[in-house]
């Protein structure tokens, strides 16, 4: 804790909340909160659950957590109390900290939480991770992953080698939640080791990131995940943006159409990275000049086999059963169909390996599918599936018809990969980290409901 992310001046302001949050701030914040979480029963080797929305108290009890010897359980705010339930049984932490009040509004990145700490039993933890994560759950039930200390430090020291992330006396400007992955390590933790200031906006609007970036006249890294990218590119700016140096974006494929009205508008690199829960970062192209491929990240070997991506994992992530085929002899398999160009090394993810099917025994691409709905005027968004047949899901961006769909489809199409089913819903159901969701079962019911 204290090499890898408390070095650096005490003087060094590491939050913005707005208020500032200097490295000698947090430091005593955590201390505090460590005497807290030992005398509500946290030991050494034991685990405390943390379901906080992401606040300043959520960042100083994970630091005072891993402080005391102790794994985190990150548990998403916005999960129901029957799947925290579920959860904690599983994991038995020693302590579960959780909101006793919280302000602001729906839309507030950040909240003002008064957090209190409960007893809930007295064992250790089930493993000898650092970090316990639930993945994202966009493709059904979530996985319980863990990682080690030795995990997170390597994957921050990775950040530092990766050309165009934020540098010391830089900002980031962090939209995504630190309760998964790309938050919580490539914001929070690479930004206390490498000295760059986290700045959440606000608001969760165009209006306020842009404003957040104006705020400081030191340079600016917009860091998010694709919804983050449609909304920056329907906002205009009030005036020019020196400051702004590039937005990275992690998590499913931006559409080719959405990439270039956000570089139209702001003119400066949208960067690409693509990572899992698992590994974290897998591979990035932060100044976007190799889109749609990727180079891997420092000391992360990628293979292709059976046209599914694996990437070099020495132990097994997974807590507790999981499926057998999904790591093996040092390889984790991520169910992602791409290519790994020999010559060059460059990574090419197409999308999801269960994407491949079969129409009159003609094989279709449901992400070529997916991306040709998803560029049409007047389409927010998609989700293309599977469901006795192609069915597309689709989020308008005004008024929008299936008959004009359909006839816009026609055109870019051919007639077997067109979709069989239309369905236009208000807003397309999400994860908690703001990735479609393409369970055909929630999709279902939210265009039942």
């Amino acid at each position: 804790m204290d090499e890898i992310l408390f070095a650096g001046r005490s003087t060094d302001v590491c939050l913005r909340l707005p208020e500032p949050v200097d490295r000698s701030t947090l430091h005593r914040l955590v201390e505090a909160a460590q005497g807290r979480l030992v005398a509500a029963g946290l030991r050494p080797g034991g685990a405390a659950a943390l379901r906080l929305p992401p606040s300043l108290a959520y960042v100083v009890n994970l630091l005072a957590t891993w402080r005391a010897g102790a794994q985190a359980i990150l548990l998403d705010h916005r999960l129901t109390d029957h799947e925290v339930d579920r959860a904690l049984v599983r994991l038995t932490p020693q302590v579960v900290v959780a909101p006793i009040r919280s302000g602001g509004g729906a839309l507030k990145v950040f909240v003002d939480v008064t957090e209190g700490v409960t007893r809930y039993a007295d064992s250790p933890a089930v493993s000898g991770h650092a970090v316990i994560q639930l993945s994202s759950g966009s493709t059904g039930p979530s996985k319980v992953i863990g990682r080690t200390a030795a995990d997170l430090v390597a994957e921050v020291r990775r950040y530092t080698r990766i050309d165009g992330v934020a540098l010391p006396g830089e900002r980031i400007i962090l939209l995504p939640s630190m309760v998964h992955v790309l938050g919580l390590v490539g914001g929070l933790l690479y930004g206390l080791h490498a000295g760059v200031e986290l700045v959440p906006p606000q608001r969760l609007s165009g209006d306020a990131v842009l404003a957040a970036i104006a705020a400081d006249p030191t340079p600016a890294t917009v860091l998010g995940v694709p919804f983050h990218i449609g909304l920056l590119a329907s906002t205009r700016a009030a005036g020019p943006l020196p400051q702004l140096r590039r937005m990275t974006t992690g998590g499913e494929l931006v559409p080719a159409a959405v990439a270039r009205a956000f570089t139209d508008r702001y003119g400066v690199p949208l960067g690409n990275m693509y990572g899992m829960t698992e590994v974290g970062v897998i591979g990035t192209d932060l100044h976007g000049s190799h889109r749609p491929s990727i180079a891997p990240a420092p000391g992360i070997e990628v293979r292709e086999s059976g046209g599914e991506l694996w990437v070099s994992c020495p132990a097994s992530p997974y807590v507790g059963l999981s499926d057998p085929t999904r790591w093996a002899d040092g390889w984790l398999h991520t169910r992602d169909a791409g290519t790994v160009d020999p010559d060059t090394g460059l990574v090419t993810v197409r999308g999801r390996l269960d994407s491949q099917v079969s129409v009159g025994g003609m094989k279709v691409d449901l992400t070529e599918v997916e991306t040709s709905v998803a560029e049409l005027p007047g389409v927010a968004a998609a989700v293309v599936v599977w469901d006795d047949g192609i069915t597309a899901y689709v989020q308008p961006d005004g008024p929008l018809s299936e008959e004009t769909l359909d006839k816009l489809l026609a055109e870019r199409l051919a007639g077997y990969k067109r979709p069989r089913v239309l369905r236009l819903l208000d807003q397309l159901p999400r994860t908690t980290t703001g990735k479609l969701v393409r369970s055909t079962d929630t999709l279902r019911s939210a265009a039942t409901s």
